[in-house]
C-alpha cells in the first residue's frame, strides 16, 4: 500500500481516530476528550508542552454511521492521513466480520503504520481489526467477552488474553472494555504529559475505585505471573497482612530468607522493589476504604499499617497529589452526587 503519510509536525502529538460504520461512538469520543483533558492541564503548567493534531480516518470521506444514531464525517482518508503516532482502533456493535470485510484498504493501512512505528490500540471487537492485519501474531490481546470462542476460532495466532481487561505488546494496547480503554488512556496521557495530567484526567473521568493500569494488563514479556514460588507466597502474606508493624528483614526472616536475597529476587520477580510494592497495596488499599468505608482517616492508617497519621497522609499526598480528606471528598461527590 501507498499511503501518503504526512510527518509530524515539530512539538506535535498525532493522533488517529479510525471510524466506520457500525462503530461504537464512545470508543472514540471518550479517548479524545480524555485526551484533550490531558493537553490542556499540561499546556497550563508549561505552554511549550506538546500539541495534539487529532484526525478521524476511514476509507473514504463519507459520513459515518454509528450505533449512538450520530453520524461522523472523516476528516481524511487513508491515502492522506498523517502517520499517527497514536492509532485508537473503536469497538464495533455487534458481530464484527461483516464490517472487517468491508475494510480491506483499512486493513492494509494499519499494517503501514504500525510498520512505521504508531502505536495501536484496540477497543473490544476493535482488536479483531489488528488481528485480521496479522499485527497481533504471537502476542496476547484481549476483547469482549461475548466474543472470546470466536475470536479464538478466527485468529489461533493469537495469544489471546481472555482474564484480561488490558493486554498490552510492544506498540499494541487492547481493552475488553470502554472502562478499560479510558485506563489506557490515562497510561498514554501519563506518557505523554507527565503523572499531575494523568492524574487530573483520571479524577474527572473514571471512577475512582478501580485498580491502577499496571495491576489491570497482562504486559508481553513482563514479570506479573512469575515463577518465583516464595516470592508469591511473600507478596500474598503482604496483600493479606497490610497492618502488620513488620519491617522488611522481619518479613525476610520469618521466611527464612536473608534480606539481600529477599531484595534481589523480589525485585526479579515482580519488577518493583519490595517497598514501592507494598506501598502501593497500602495506598489502593486506603482509596477503597476512602471511598467505601465510614472509617475515620486515622483508623484507615491503622488498618494499612500506618501508626501515625501524619505519615500516612503525607505517603498518601506524595502519590496522589492530593490528602486523604480532600480524596474522600471527591469521590463522594462523584458517587453520590444527583445532579
Amino acid at each position: 500500500m501507498k499511503a501518503k503519510l504526512k510527518r509530524n509536525k515539530a512539538n506535535a502529538i498525532n493522533i488517529a481516530l479510525l471510524v466506520y460504520d457500525h462503530m461504537l461512538t464512545t470508543s472514540v469520543s471518550l479517548p479524545v476528550e480524555m485526551l484533550r483533558a490531558g493537553e490542556a492541564v499540561a499546556l497550563q503548567e508549561n505552554r511549550n508542552a506538546p500539541r495534539l493534531s487529532i484526525q478521524m480516518v476511514a476509507e473514504t470521506i463519507k459520513p459515518i454511521s454509528t450505533r449512538a444514531l450520530i453520524k461522523l464525517l472523516p476528516d481524511t482518508d487513508i491515502e492522506h492521513a498523517q502517520r499517527p503516532d497514536f492509532a485508537f482502533i473503536p469497538s464495533l456493535w455487534r458481530n464484527p466480520r461483516p464490517t472487517i470485510a468491508k475494510q480491506p484498504r483499512m486493513l492494509n493501512w494499519l499494517s503501514h503504520i504500525w510498520a512505521q512505528g504508531s502505536t495501536l490500540i484496540g477497543g473490544g471487537t476493535g482488536v479483531c481489526l489488528m488481528a485480521e492485519a496479522g499485527i497481533l501474531d504471537y502476542h496476547p490481546a484481549t476483547t469482549h467477552w461475548h466474543y472470546v470462542e470466536q475470536f479464538k476460532r478466527d485468529y489461533p495466532k493469537v495469544d489471546l488474553k481472555p482474564d484480561f481487561f488490558i493486554t498490552q505488546s510492544e506498540r499494541t494496547y487492547c481493552a475488553a472494555s470502554v472502562n478499560a480503554l479510558a485506563d489506557i488512556v490515562v497510561h498514554i496521557i501519563f506518557q505523554i504529559y507527565g503523572q499531575n495530567a494523568a492524574q487530573q484526567v483520571e479524577r474527572n473521568f473514571s471512577h475512582e475505585i478501580r485498580k491502577p493500569y499496571e495491576e489491570q494488563r497482562y504486559l508481553e514479556g513482563a514479570v506479573d505471573r512469575h515463577p518465583d514460588e516464595l516470592i508469591s507466597q511473600i507478596q500474598f502474606w503482604m496483600k493479606t497482612n497490610l497492618n502488620s508493624e513488620l519491617t522488611l528483614n522481619d518479613i525476610a526472616q520469618q521466611f527464612d530468607i536473608s534480606q539481600r536475597s529477599f531484595t534481589r529476587r523480589f525485585k526479579r520477580a515482580t519488577g518493583i522493589n519490595a517497598t514501592q510494592y507494598w506501598q502501593k497495596l497500602k495506598i489502593q488499599t486506603a482509596k477503597e476504604l476512602l471511598a467505601a468505608s465510614n472509617l475515620s482517616i486515622q483508623e484507615i492508617a491503622f488498618q494499612v499499617g500506618y501508626q501515625d497519621q501524619a505519615n500516612f497522609t503525607r505517603l498518601f499526598k506524595k502519590t496522589l497529589s492530593i490528602t486523604p480528606k480532600a480524596y474522600r471528598a471527591m469521590v463522594r461527590k462523584k458517587l453520590f452526587s444527583h445532579d
